[in-house]
């Protein structure tokens, strides 16, 4: 669910959602070198320079210790049972535990993340439907089709730029979460990736201590048939899970706020947006879509939340195994369990100590997903040119494409550095 920060001012962000997910959906190119090595981008990245893993493992750690996701699907809880912001830090650290539980316990870990998301999708196109039923107005279509136009005019809510460029960032599935692409994709056991050994629970599992080093498959006629299959199944399912979902899910969003909560005056800057919509669902429709609206937003949030320690606690095992502890007896399962738990009590102790996250590290956290997709563009690059076969070499429009990416992400980078930098030294 999205929320601009300036409410009072919202229109249909399309363009720009639409713009950004285009540039995410080739990104994908991450995918590439591990259906033909069966490596992950980070190992195929630390083979260039020995720390460039660490670096993204720090800055995706750096972006997701503090436990923003999931206190606000625990705020959207007390919606529903109105316990009020007390209880707010309780609920959280109870989701943390199940979130650690949850990842840990499970015996293949990724099969358990995965049908999690499916219940998070279906529930959110269920609400969807409903909205589209029920809540959302003809005028919000007219502005969806007038947002879709080239050249069409429509209010842009006035963000600081840092801020811009972390929303840009987070559209569709920004940061270290496209960098492990390729960890989920050597888990289900595409392409090469069936030939490395998944993450499972070292309590429920069978784990193996092999680090995650691939193959590299040679180029005969046969071969490459079997890439050629492998290459369109994985931009059907990206076309599909990431590209559709994430466009329509941000859209109609999009519209039903705008149909229920625009231009109302004094509107919340902050997740009290998602109770006044809920209030007024409530009120529009009926008691029944408010609930439902605070309860799928909840579980929503709280998924998303399980696929961010899953994601971050991935590229550290996968990188601290495969680059720092390859000849050590121990497997990337329990280094993946070490760093969940570390997450997790991480998030409980500051929840404890009663921090609030402060609005600068927010800001610096989102921009780091953008930093994040600026630099590993340019890996990409280099990466998939220099590594692979000349037969499955990035090329022609999808190389356009991730230079694009460099150039995009760059600029936003060097702006949002410029703008901080003047503000700290009073330019």
């Amino acid at each position: 669910m999205k929320q601009e920060a300036q409410p009072a001012t919202v229109g249909i962000p399309v363009p720009q959602s639409r713009e950004d997910v285009n540039t995410q959906w080739f990104l994908m190119e991450i995918a590439r070198y591990t259906l033909a090595t069966g490596e992950t981008a980070l190992t195929g990245f630390s083979r260039m320079w020995r720390h460039w893993g660490l670096v993204f493992v720090l800055m995706a750690l750096a972006s997701n210790l503090w436990p923003g996701w999931v206190t606000t699907s625990a705020t959207m809880v007390t919606y529903l049972t109105g316990s009020g912001e007390g209880s707010v830090r309780w609920i959280t650290i109870g989701m943390l535990v199940v979130i650690a539980l949850g990842l840990t316990l499970a015996p293949v870990i990724y099969t358990a993340l995965e049908r999690v998301i499916f219940v998070k999708i279906g529930l959110v196109l269920t609400l969807v439907v409903i909205a589209i039923v029920f809540a959302i107005t003809a005028e919000s279509w007219v502005e969806l089709g007038r947002g879709l136009t080239v050249g069409a005019e429509f209010p842009v809510p006035p963000l600081e730029f840092a801020l811009l460029m972390g929303a840009i960032a987070y559209a569709g599935a920004g940061g270290g979460q496209n960098l492990c692409q390729s960890n989920w994709i050597r888990d289900k056991g595409f392409g090469m990736g069936l030939y490395i050994p998944r993450l499972v629970s070292p309590v429920t599992g069978h784990e193996e201590a092999a680090p995650s080093t691939g193959f590299q498959f040679a180029p005969t006629p046969e071969n490459l048939a079997r890439w050629r299959q492998w290459w369109r199944f994985a931009n059907v399912e990206q076309a599909v899970t990431f590209a559709l979902v994430s466009f329509v899910t941000i859209a109609l969003m999009s519209m039903l706020a705008y149909s229920t909560v625009f231009g109302k005056p004094g509107l919340a800057n902050g997740i009290g947006f998602l109770q006044v919509e809920g209030e007024t669902l409530r009120t529009v429709v009926g008691p029944w879509f408010g609930v439902l609206f605070w309860v799928i937003g909840a579980l929503a949030l709280f998924a998303s939340a399980m696929g961010i320690v899953d994601y971050s606690s991935r590229l550290a095992a996968d990188t601290i195994k495969t680059i720092y502890l390859r000849d050590r007896a121990v497997s990337e399962n329990r280094i993946y369990f070490v760093v969940v738990w570390v997450m997790t009590l991480t998030g409980v102790t500051i929840l404890l100590l009663g921090f609030d996250q402060p609005l600068l590290l927010l800001v610096l956290s989102a921009s780091f997903a953008a930093v994040m997709m600026f630099v590993y563009s340019i890996l990409l690059i280099v990466l998939n040119r220099r590594a692979l076969p000349g037969a499955i070499r990035v090329r022609t429009f999808r190389l356009g494409a991730l230079v694009w990416s460099v150039a995009f992400f760059g600029s936003l980078t060097v702006l949002t550095v410029i703008q901080q930098a003047e503000r700290l030294f009073g330019g």
